[in-house]
């Protein structure tokens, strides 16, 4: 398999992946451009497994690892973002500044 391919896909999707981090406002689509940095590295993980015809499959073991803590990051994230939209009303990054609330 040539391993160009994969890696320029990668390459790309992980470009997409700090462009939706570094320009969007909204928290949620933050989380998606997080994640999809996270498949590019997943996908350059198994490229370069199969390309180096690793016995032990480290690559493959490696992205389930990766999925799995994508997952609980992503339930986590939400979780805090769902939270802080109820008690603020936005989604925006931009209201969120502070760590407390004020006191009453």
């Amino acid at each position: 398999m040539p391993l160009l391919m994969p890696v320029l896909l990668a390459g790309l999707l992980f470009c997409i992946g700090v462009y939706g981090v570094l320009a969007r406002r909204n928290a949620i689509l933050v989380l998606m451009s997080v994640e999809l940095m996270l498949n590019a590295v997943n996908i350059n993980l198994v490229a370069f497994d199969v390309w180096l015809r690793d016995e032990l499959l480290a690559g493959q073991v490696f992205t389930l690892f990766v999925i799995t803590i994508a997952a609980a990051e992503v339930g986590l994230g939400l979780a805090i973002v769902l939270l802080v939209f109820r008690n603020r009303a936005t989604s925006s990054l931009d209201e969120m500044t502070e760590l407390r609330e004020d006191a009453a």
